[in-house]
């Protein structure tokens, strides 16, 4: 058995605890081993005015469209359907080379901005080459859109086949032994882009799943009326299958789905507060995103008030600046200063973590847990609360995965 090694910091956030001045991380191997206030363990290693946390938690991005950046301006509300078909163009403009290029590099964005689990969204298992046994944890959310039928089952067909997942079997299948850090799973894009019939049939099954719910008004005109911008957005496509798109948007928050399997609702921009959810149910909340396309203020603090969970994301390079997460919780941060700033850090590590099925190995310090650590630069100054410090900190950040630093 290796040596254990400890660390200790200005400031230790261990997320399920208060933060700890000078407090202490020993690690053995790849897990944290012990957790302690100042002077419970003498330190091999001091890291300085830095704030440690646990490794970051991105819960929803589109890596694939990392080269997108500043090529596809997001509209207002009413004009979605022009982002997105601007995104349909750029993803058809590019070749597989290309894609898989844009994929390694929003990667290396991800990793140097300390995410160490992400919640990726892949069209056809496109991000697979690059992500399969890349020193970060990986939800890969297998896209399936479709509202014919037959289109629809093809892509679940061919996501079975390509990852070797049975959706229907028992127990989950999401995670392999030869893939200790890499799950699968499967994201029916949007009520109005995959059949709901299908959708809510395979919604019920054993992989983690994902879809991108209420986001704009026009979404919620045409579930509701069969009417508005998608109609014709649809119809242009070749796509426009009426009696295959869902009646109600809460029908994916209904299905009775296997205890713990992580289902995540992205986005969810109006979707109303009083929504009831259940515990493996979350909504993930994309603030820079959100903002950059005009929407109303975002019901997330109703969502948390309520006890639902709610993590956050960067969603893709075609709607956001870059891919870092923290990043995303400073923005919150400047627009909500009275939100709880131990509540917003929880966002970004642990409720991600319990988001993406990944609670039990990280999102948090505490022994047992796999080592993923991030240390900040934090400045000279004071401040009555740390958080204060650690949402203020800038410079390069350097992590540690599975007790290594990369």
């Amino acid at each position: 058995m290796s040596e254990p090694r400890t660390v200790t910091a200005r400031w230790v956030f261990p997320i399920c605890g208060p933060p700890l001045e000078g407090g202490t991380v020993t690690v053995r191997g790849d897990h944290i081993e012990a957790v302690g206030p100042h002077g419970t363990r003498t330190a091999d290693e001091d890291l300085g005015n830095v704030a440690l946390i646990p490794g970051l938690v991105n819960a929803h991005t589109h890596l694939d469209l990392s080269g997108a950046r500043g090529l596809i301006p997001p509209t207002d509300p009413d004009h979605f359907t022009d982002w997105l078909r601007g995104v349909i163009a750029y993803r058809r403009s590019r070749t597989p080379e290309q894609t898989q290029e844009d994929i390694r590099e929003g990667l290396a964005e991800c990793l140097r901005s300390g995410t160490t689990l992400i919640g990726d969204i892949t069209v056809g298992g496109t991000n697979w080459p690059m992500l399969h046994d890349a020193p970060i944890r990986v939800v890969a959310f297998w896209e399936l859109i479709g509202l014919n039928p037959s289109r629809f089952e093809a892509a679940l067909f061919e996501w079975c086949d390509k990852t070797g997942v049975d959706w229907g079997a028992d127990p989950v299948g999401v995670c392999y032994p030869s893939m200790p850090t890499f799950r699968w799973g499967a994201s029916p894009h949007a009520p109005y882009s995959a059949n709901c019939d299908l959708a809510l049939m395979m919604w019920g099954g054993n992989a983690a799943g994902a879809i991108h719910l209420a986001e704009s008004p026009a979404e919620l005109e045409l579930i509701e009326r069969r009417t508005g911008p998608f109609v014709s957005f649809l119809q242009d496509l070749g796509v426009w299958h009426p009696e295959a798109i869902a009646t109600r948007t809460t029908d994916f928050l209904h299905v009775d789905t296997p205890f713990r399997v992580p289902r995540l609702y992205i986005h969810c921009n109006y979707l109303r507060s009083d929504i009831a959810f259940l515990p493996n149910q979350s909504v993930i909340y994309c603030p820079r995103t959100h903002a950059a396309f005009g929407h109303p203020p975002h019901p997330f603090r109703e969502f948390l008030a309520r006890g639902v969970r709610v993590g956050l994301g960067t969603d893709s390079l075609a709607s956001n600046p870059d891919l870092d997460i923290l990043a995303e919780a400073k923005f919150v941060r400047e627009r909500y200063p009275d939100f709880p700033a131990d509540a917003l850090l929880k966002m970004v590590t642990l409720s991600g973590a319990e988001a993406l099925g990944w609670a039990d190995e990280a999102g948090s310090l505490e022994p047992g847990k796999s080592a993923d650590l991030v240390a900040l630069p934090l400045s000279d100054r004071d401040a009555a609360d740390p958080h204060e410090l650690l949402f203020a900190s800038t410079g390069e950040r350097h992590t540690m995965f599975r007790g290594q630093w990369r």
